[in-house]
């Protein structure tokens, strides 16, 4: 997110704050015809329009609602349920009349998913020795949407504890980023009988009109208190790459952002 220094006669005005793919840096040269999307700076702080507003909030909306097609009363398992996207995702979930429970690593996590976040249970992950035993233990009727954000052995525990037409949507596989060796895989015999769907997706996918109401509905709900917003942020460029290495490690809560300069 930046402010417009120069512009052309038809484009941005002087000073409007713009939100898009730009550099780390206090300056950023950008071609005509690259996504620019200005921003009201009157009502919520900036930080907003690169989380619940930005990416972070379109890839759980679109998700959710678009990808697992929740039904009132499905059984909704969240990994990273504390990190950016997943935060939002069981506030969605329960919104719509889910049961909602989420995994993440420190007991922190856990516990503002139980308590500020309202999903109905959590757990710790790096607690539990058997996770198909322990997704088990959360869910004995099963689950109906899983939503992954780690793929892995947490992917593996959840489709064998799906319920027939269940639903997988694919976020992101961060097991897969910071391990090397085998890579757990789900059942695909599951997958058959249970007629298991299992999607990836990325956010560029809902850059259609068809989420038009991504805005208006997410800024209802955190106008009414409704959505709570999590930011994690750092300040100045030195910072940068702790923050990425971060994301790895789990260290964030909610959406990670990078200050450049005031």
């Amino acid at each position: 997110m930046e402010e417009s220094c120069s512009f052309r006669p038809s484009e941005l005005s002087q000073k409007h704050i713009v939100c898009g793919m730009l550099n780390w840096a206090e300056y950023t040269i950008v071609k005509s015809g690259n996504m620019l999307t200005k921003v009201d700076t009157l009502e919520f702080p900036l930080s907003y329009h690169v989380g619940i507003f930005g990416s972070s909030g379109l890839t759980a909306y679109g998700g959710f609602f678009h990808i697992c097609k929740p039904k009132k009363g499905d059984k909704v398992f969240l990994s990273a349920a504390a990190g950016s996207v997943g935060y939002l995702v069981g506030q969605y979930a329960k919104f719509f009349g889910c049961y909602v429970v989420g995994c993440a690593g420190t007991k922190q996590k856990v516990d503002l998913l139980k308590g500020k976040l309202g999903f109905d249970d959590a757990f710790n992950y790096k607690e539990e020795k058997d996770l198909n035993s322990a997704v088990q233990r959360y869910f004995p009727n099963g689950i109906d949407i899983y939503f992954d954000n780690v793929g892995g052995e947490m992917l593996e525990a959840a489709v064998a504890n799906m319920n027939l037409f269940g639903r997988v949507a694919v976020c992101g596989v961060i097991s897969d980023y910071t391990k090397s060796g085998k890579r757990a895989s789900p059942s695909m015999i599951d997958v058959i009988y249970k007629r298991i769907m299992i999607k990836g997706f990325l956010v560029s996918d809902f850059y259609t009109n068809d989420f038009k109401d991504f805005m208006p509905t997410t800024i209802d709900y955190v106008r009414a208190g409704k959505l709570c917003v999590l930011e994690d942020i750092s300040y100045g460029i030195d910072s940068i790459p702790s923050a990425f290495i971060g994301l790895f490690q789990g260290e964030n809560v909610g959406k990670k952002i990078v200050k450049i300069t005031e």
